[in-house]
Protein backbone atom coordinates (compact mmCIF):
# COMPACT_ATOMS: atom_id res chain seq x y z
CA UNK A 1 0.00 0.00 0.00
CA UNK A 2 1.61 3.44 -1.28
CA UNK A 3 1.50 5.99 2.01
CA UNK A 4 0.37 9.19 1.74
CA UNK A 5 3.57 11.88 1.66
CA UNK A 6 4.02 13.95 4.62
CA UNK A 7 2.15 17.21 4.07
CA UNK A 8 2.40 18.70 7.26
CA UNK A 9 -0.12 20.65 9.53
CA UNK A 10 -2.48 23.11 7.85
CA UNK A 11 -2.97 27.09 9.04
CA UNK A 12 -5.62 27.19 11.52
CA UNK A 13 -8.75 28.67 9.22
CA UNK A 14 -12.25 28.68 8.65
CA UNK A 15 -13.55 25.00 8.09
CA UNK A 16 -14.89 25.63 4.63
CA UNK A 17 -11.07 26.93 3.85
CA UNK A 18 -9.71 23.91 5.65
CA UNK A 19 -11.64 21.69 3.78
CA UNK A 20 -10.51 23.44 0.44
CA UNK A 21 -6.85 22.81 1.69
CA UNK A 22 -7.21 19.35 1.84
CA UNK A 23 -8.90 19.18 -1.11
CA UNK A 24 -6.03 20.94 -3.42
CA UNK A 25 -3.68 18.95 -1.04
CA UNK A 26 -5.40 15.46 -2.31
CA UNK A 27 -6.10 16.50 -5.32
CA UNK A 28 -2.77 17.85 -6.40
CA UNK A 29 -1.11 14.31 -5.15
CA UNK A 30 -3.61 12.38 -6.99
CA UNK A 31 -2.93 14.41 -9.79
CA UNK A 32 0.96 14.20 -9.96
CA UNK A 33 0.75 10.00 -9.25
CA UNK A 34 2.46 10.88 -5.58
CA UNK A 35 -1.40 8.97 -5.01
CA UNK A 36 -1.28 5.79 -7.52
CA UNK A 37 -4.31 4.29 -8.44
CA UNK A 38 -4.93 2.13 -6.28
CA UNK A 39 -3.71 3.43 -3.14
CA UNK A 40 -5.87 2.91 0.27
CA UNK A 41 -6.51 5.98 1.93
CA UNK A 42 -7.69 6.21 5.72
CA UNK A 43 -9.90 9.65 7.18
CA UNK A 44 -8.22 9.45 10.64
CA UNK A 45 -4.59 8.82 8.70
CA UNK A 46 -4.83 11.77 6.98
CA UNK A 47 -6.96 14.07 9.11
CA UNK A 48 -3.57 13.44 11.33
CA UNK A 49 -1.10 13.93 8.79
CA UNK A 50 -2.48 17.26 7.98
CA UNK A 51 -3.49 18.14 11.33
CA UNK A 52 -6.91 18.77 11.04
CA UNK A 53 -10.36 17.53 12.37
CA UNK A 54 -11.53 14.64 10.45
CA UNK A 55 -15.12 16.40 8.85
CA UNK A 56 -12.91 18.95 6.01
CA UNK A 57 -11.07 15.41 5.34
CA UNK A 58 -14.62 13.83 4.96
CA UNK A 59 -15.67 16.64 2.78
CA UNK A 60 -12.79 16.57 0.73
CA UNK A 61 -12.94 12.59 -0.26
CA UNK A 62 -16.66 13.17 -0.94
CA UNK A 63 -15.48 15.67 -3.97
CA UNK A 64 -12.82 14.18 -4.74
CA UNK A 65 -14.89 11.07 -5.23
CA UNK A 66 -17.48 13.14 -7.38
CA UNK A 67 -14.77 13.98 -9.79
CA UNK A 68 -14.20 10.45 -10.54
CA UNK A 69 -10.49 10.44 -7.88
CA UNK A 70 -11.66 8.49 -5.11
CA UNK A 71 -14.29 5.54 -4.40
CA UNK A 72 -15.35 5.49 -1.26
CA UNK A 73 -16.27 1.96 0.10
CA UNK A 74 -18.51 2.22 3.36
CA UNK A 75 -16.91 -0.49 5.93
CA UNK A 76 -14.09 -0.86 3.21
CA UNK A 77 -11.08 1.41 2.63
CA UNK A 78 -11.47 4.41 0.52
CA UNK A 79 -9.26 3.72 -2.67
CA UNK A 80 -8.03 6.22 -5.61
CA UNK A 81 -9.51 5.32 -8.83
CA UNK A 82 -7.73 4.15 -11.34
CA UNK A 83 -7.83 6.01 -14.26
CA UNK A 84 -10.59 5.55 -17.25
CA UNK A 85 -10.41 5.88 -20.35
CA UNK A 86 -14.13 6.93 -21.15
CA UNK A 87 -13.38 9.56 -18.80
CA UNK A 88 -9.79 10.68 -20.39
CA UNK A 89 -11.75 10.98 -23.91
CA UNK A 90 -14.65 12.95 -22.91
CA UNK A 91 -12.24 15.33 -20.95
CA UNK A 92 -10.21 15.77 -23.74
CA UNK A 93 -12.99 16.30 -26.35
CA UNK A 94 -14.84 18.89 -23.99
CA UNK A 95 -11.75 20.87 -23.51
CA UNK A 96 -10.86 20.71 -27.24
CA UNK A 97 -14.42 22.11 -28.05
CA UNK A 98 -13.53 25.27 -26.17
CA UNK A 99 -10.22 25.30 -26.55
CA UNK A 100 -10.32 25.75 -30.22
CA UNK A 101 -12.54 28.55 -29.73
CA UNK A 102 -10.61 30.16 -28.08
CA UNK A 103 -7.86 30.02 -30.02
CA UNK A 104 -10.26 31.34 -32.65
CA UNK A 105 -10.31 34.35 -30.18
CA UNK A 106 -6.99 34.84 -30.16
CA UNK A 107 -6.02 34.82 -33.50
CA UNK A 108 -8.59 37.44 -34.33
CA UNK A 109 -7.83 39.76 -31.30
CA UNK A 110 -3.90 38.82 -30.27
CA UNK A 111 -1.82 41.89 -29.75
CA UNK A 112 2.15 42.35 -29.28
CA UNK A 113 0.74 42.94 -25.54
CA UNK A 114 -0.95 39.52 -25.49
CA UNK A 115 2.50 37.63 -26.59
CA UNK A 116 5.07 39.26 -24.35
CA UNK A 117 2.48 37.96 -21.55
CA UNK A 118 3.03 34.10 -22.72
CA UNK A 119 7.03 35.00 -23.22
CA UNK A 120 7.98 34.68 -19.44
CA UNK A 121 5.54 31.36 -19.52
CA UNK A 122 7.37 30.09 -22.24
CA UNK A 123 10.94 30.94 -20.84
CA UNK A 124 10.09 29.15 -17.77
CA UNK A 125 9.22 26.19 -19.18
CA UNK A 126 12.12 25.74 -21.37
CA UNK A 127 14.21 25.93 -18.04
CA UNK A 128 11.92 23.52 -16.42
CA UNK A 129 12.42 21.39 -19.87
CA UNK A 130 16.27 21.69 -19.06
CA UNK A 131 15.71 20.42 -15.71
CA UNK A 132 13.74 17.94 -15.80
CA UNK A 133 11.39 19.34 -13.46
CA UNK A 134 7.90 17.36 -14.16
CA UNK A 135 6.26 19.32 -11.38
CA UNK A 136 6.75 22.46 -12.57
CA UNK A 137 6.67 22.03 -16.30
CA UNK A 138 2.86 21.10 -15.59
CA UNK A 139 2.08 23.89 -13.53
CA UNK A 140 3.43 26.31 -16.30
CA UNK A 141 1.66 24.17 -18.81
CA UNK A 142 -1.58 24.99 -17.15
CA UNK A 143 -0.55 28.98 -16.53
CA UNK A 144 0.28 28.87 -20.52
CA UNK A 145 -3.53 27.64 -21.31
CA UNK A 146 -5.08 29.89 -18.56
CA UNK A 147 -3.23 32.77 -19.53
CA UNK A 148 -4.55 31.86 -23.16
CA UNK A 149 -7.97 32.12 -22.27
CA UNK A 150 -7.69 35.32 -20.16
CA UNK A 151 -5.70 37.49 -23.30
CA UNK A 152 -8.55 35.74 -25.80
CA UNK A 153 -10.93 37.52 -24.04
CA UNK A 154 -12.50 34.36 -22.65
CA UNK A 155 -11.03 34.12 -19.01
CA UNK A 156 -14.11 32.94 -17.60
CA UNK A 157 -13.73 29.23 -19.54
CA UNK A 158 -10.54 28.15 -17.74
CA UNK A 159 -12.95 27.30 -14.63
CA UNK A 160 -15.00 24.60 -16.71
CA UNK A 161 -11.59 23.68 -18.93
CA UNK A 162 -9.59 23.06 -15.32
CA UNK A 163 -12.27 20.52 -13.98
CA UNK A 164 -13.21 19.01 -17.27
CA UNK A 165 -9.63 18.27 -17.80
CA UNK A 166 -8.84 17.05 -14.55
CA UNK A 167 -9.03 13.32 -16.14
CA UNK A 168 -6.28 13.62 -18.45
CA UNK A 169 -3.94 15.09 -15.70
CA UNK A 170 -2.75 12.23 -14.37
CA UNK A 171 -2.21 10.53 -17.93
CA UNK A 172 -0.52 14.12 -18.92
CA UNK A 173 1.76 13.45 -15.61
CA UNK A 174 2.86 10.26 -16.64
CA UNK A 175 4.11 11.38 -19.73
CA UNK A 176 5.98 14.11 -18.85
CA UNK A 177 9.59 12.38 -18.13
CA UNK A 178 9.97 12.25 -21.96
CA UNK A 179 7.11 14.15 -22.90
CA UNK A 180 7.79 17.29 -21.85
CA UNK A 181 9.73 18.90 -24.68
CA UNK A 182 7.10 17.70 -27.12
CA UNK A 183 4.42 19.57 -25.18
CA UNK A 184 7.09 22.72 -25.23
CA UNK A 185 7.48 22.92 -28.84
CA UNK A 186 3.57 22.17 -29.38
CA UNK A 187 3.14 25.62 -27.03
CA UNK A 188 5.97 27.08 -29.77
CA UNK A 189 3.89 26.17 -32.64
CA UNK A 190 1.02 27.65 -31.18
CA UNK A 191 2.13 30.73 -30.10
CA UNK A 192 3.63 31.27 -33.85
CA UNK A 193 0.54 30.15 -35.51
CA UNK A 194 -1.16 32.96 -33.71
CA UNK A 195 1.65 35.47 -34.97
CA UNK A 196 0.76 34.06 -38.37
CA UNK A 197 -2.54 35.85 -38.12
CA UNK A 198 -4.19 32.38 -39.67
CA UNK A 199 -7.12 31.43 -37.65
CA UNK A 200 -6.98 27.79 -39.38
CA UNK A 201 -3.34 27.89 -38.69
CA UNK A 202 -4.32 28.51 -35.02
CA UNK A 203 -6.97 26.11 -34.29
CA UNK A 204 -4.95 23.31 -36.55
CA UNK A 205 -2.28 23.94 -33.78
CA UNK A 206 -4.50 23.47 -30.66
CA UNK A 207 -5.99 20.79 -31.88
CA UNK A 208 -3.16 18.69 -32.67
CA UNK A 209 -1.71 19.84 -29.19
CA UNK A 210 -4.31 18.36 -27.46
CA UNK A 211 -4.94 14.93 -29.45
CA UNK A 212 -1.40 14.02 -28.49
CA UNK A 213 -3.27 12.50 -25.44
CA UNK A 214 -4.61 9.22 -27.52
CA UNK A 215 -0.92 8.29 -28.30
CA UNK A 216 -0.31 9.05 -24.45
CA UNK A 217 -2.83 6.53 -23.31
CA UNK A 218 -1.24 3.67 -25.12
CA UNK A 219 2.21 4.55 -24.54
CA UNK A 220 1.32 5.22 -21.02
CA UNK A 221 -0.83 1.99 -20.57
CA UNK A 222 1.58 -0.64 -21.54
CA UNK A 223 3.94 0.06 -18.94
CA UNK A 224 1.19 0.91 -16.01
CA UNK A 225 -1.51 -1.67 -17.43
CA UNK A 226 -2.95 -1.93 -13.62
CA UNK A 227 -3.39 1.90 -13.26
CA UNK A 228 -5.87 1.97 -16.36
CA UNK A 229 -9.84 1.10 -16.75
CA UNK A 230 -11.50 0.44 -19.77
CA UNK A 231 -14.63 0.78 -17.47
CA UNK A 232 -17.55 3.42 -18.21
Amino acid sequence: MTEIAVLGPLETVTRSSVTDQVFEALYAQVQSLALPPGTKLSESEVAKQLGVSRQPVRDAFYRLSKLGFLLIQPQKATLVSKIHIADVRKARFIRSAIEVEVMRQAALNFTEKDFSALQPILDAQKAAVTKGDKATFHRLDDVFHQVLCSRAGVGFVWDVIRENKAHTDRVRFLSLGSGSQRAYDDHIAIVAALRSGSVDGAVQAMRAHLGTIEAIIQQIRSTNHSWFSDEE
